[in-house]
């Protein structure tokens, strides 16, 4: 009976986190749709704001994949999207040729710095610590 009731907690639990998950994507989607964004392209765009100086400011997008929760092929496709859109600019690694990199652009990082108190409001409305 014990082992019943644990794993009835545990997919509680689970319930709860994708519960969480689901409401907390939906806010940032609908904060940043006028923006022509989604959460997972900020997702991309914050994640090579805060690349190292030692990255300079560019990130391999192998490095992206498991930090933005996509598949690889779903990563390229946001990321060709986000370059077609002028927000971020791919090149070869020159020590890699099969290693790519991702960089913003001037344009991706106006964007992100003026819908980031959009995602950070909605990130606090969905997990209840105000706005």
């Amino acid at each position: 009976m014990a082992a019943h009731t644990t794993d009835m907690r545990l997919q509680e639990r689970w319930r709860e986190i994708l519960a969480v998950h689901a409401r907390t994507l939906g806010e940032i989607d609908r904060a940043l749709h006028p923006y022509g964004l989604g959460a997972s392209d900020f997702e991309v765009l914050d994640l090579l704001v805060a690349a190292t100086p030692e990255e300079g400011e560019q990130c391999r997008v192998q490095n992206l994949v498991g930090r933005v929760h996509l598949s690889q092929s779903a990563l390229s496709r946001l990321i060709a999207r986000l370059e077609k859109d002028g927000l971020v600019t791919r090149s070869m690694c020159a020590e890699d040729r099969r290693g790519v990199y991702v960089s913003l652009t001037p344009k991706g990082r106006a964007l992100h710095a003026e819908v980031l108190p959009l995602q950070r409001a909605a990130l606090a409305r969905a997990l209840g610590d105000g706005a």
